[in-house]
């Protein structure tokens, strides 16, 4: 059976390398956040997508872009941030994508940002949903004439070699372990768990002391607007979450996944399920699966609002919005503090005092407290908006 060997003892912010960083003095090299990735001994398809799932396990990847050159497959990764780019080149390089074969080989690239002119299948600018796809005809958004087709998917069809599905996903409650393809009675076919297009996202490594369907559906729908959320009842540290539609939900894999969350470093993936099923009555749940479709609290359900245009990743700083006149500095300060957050820093806006800026002591902090006091009632149906901010005080 193929499957993903890298790294089975690999977790997302204790990455294995700490041998490596000793031995070179507990520095790290400078180099940029490009990654050149040459996949040797193609025998099964490499698609974007592919590479896209297995290195966004290790930080943001932002653009990709596939080509061949001197008859090798090579690929440019370009992460957000430096460091992760570290992570991945040292526990991927020399690893199989598959049993036996595809071989990653990785270095740093002497570029310092790819340009990417179409999102398809040879290359993607995860940051812009709005580039064409290249044949002046369709762009990525379109709906997809394949069988894993659904509305306003991101992911183009799949081109690769025929008779094979596209090699996606992770399966159901594994964290970065390898990806077990199971083959189906007609030799030369493979499908794989995790479903491109797909809105429903696989949460795991989640912690199943604190964690409820309430936190999930509030944090994840900083990203979009959450429909579904079940967490597994006999593993309390797995849940899926269902978003309005594909785009929403590879936006919030991209600023959620290997974020932590009451201590535990969370992964966020595309599910094998389509959509989340209701308990039947009479079935045990615990309350443990919550419809959300026609919450009041979704951020996205107007196509004009402002809050398409101010998206960031979680931060230390938050945005708060819809104060009541008659709340004070220390009183929105001993809120936060009543939430165990360290308050380090506020102020409100000059021109507009409805609006603040909190900081507090970690990005962890801030996240807890975005759960615990999105929509905070002062009374009189005052109720307390809060968000991440791209600034800081």
């Amino acid at each position: 059976q193929p499957a993903l060997q890298y790294v089975n003892a690999v977790q997302h912010g204790n990455l294995g390398i700490t041998s490596a960083l000793s031995a070179e003095g507990g520095v790290l090299p400078s180099h940029g956040s490009v990654l050149r990735i040459i996949v040797e001994n193609v025998f099964c398809p490499v698609t974007l997508d592919l590479l896209y799932q297995i290195f966004s396990k290790f930080g943001f990847v932002l653009k990709i872009v596939m080509f061949h050159k001197n008859n090798l497959f090579q690929a440019l990764l370009q992460y957000a941030d430096a460091m992760n780019a570290y992570y991945a080149k040292m526990s991927l390089d020399g690893h199989c994508i598959y049993t036996g074969c595809c071989t990653l080989r990785i270095d740093f690239s002497k570029l310092t940002n790819l340009t990417v002119k179409y999102n398809n299948d040879k290359s993607r600018d995860f940051t812009r949903v709005d580039l064409p796809f290249g044949d002046g005809q369709r762009t990525v958004e379109t709906s997809l004439s394949t069988p894993f087709a659904t509305q306003n998917t991101i992911f183009p069809s799949y081109t690769g070699p025929p008779g094979f599905a596209p090699p996606l996903g992770f399966p159901q409650g594994a964290v970065l372990g390898p990806l077990t393809v199971t083959t189906s009675a007609a030799p030369g076919h493979m499908t794989v768990p995790g479903i491109p297009g797909n809105s429903v996202l696989l949460v795991s490594n989640l912690n199943p002391e604190a964690i409820t369907p309430y936190g999930l559906f509030i944090l994840f729908g900083v990203y979009g607007d959450v429909h579904r959320v079940k967490i597994m009842f006999k593993k309390r540290g797995i849940a899926l979450v269902q978003m309005a539609d594909a785009t929403q939900a590879q936006i919030a894999i991209n600023y959620l996944n290997g974020q932590r969350l009451y201590g535990r470093v969370m992964h966020a993936t595309l599910s094998k399920y389509q959509m989340i099923q209701l308990p039947r009555e009479g079935q045990e749940d615990k309350g443990l699966t919550k419809d959300y479709s026609n919450s009041p609290l979704h951020r996205f359900k107007n196509p004009c609002s402002k809050n398409f245009q101010n998206i960031f990743p979680p931060s230390a700083t938050l945005h708060l919005s819809n104060i009541p006149p008659s709340v004070t500095v220390d009183d929105l300060k001993n809120l936060f503090t009543s939430k165990g957050s360290t308050v380090k820093g506020f102020k409100f806006f000059q021109k507009d005092y409805k609006m603040a800026l909190i900081q507090l002591g970690s990005v962890e902090e801030a996240v807890h407290a975005l759960i615990e006091l999105h929509n905070h009632d002062f009374g009189e149906n005052q109720h307390l908006r809060v968000s991440f901010s791209k600034s800081s005080i």
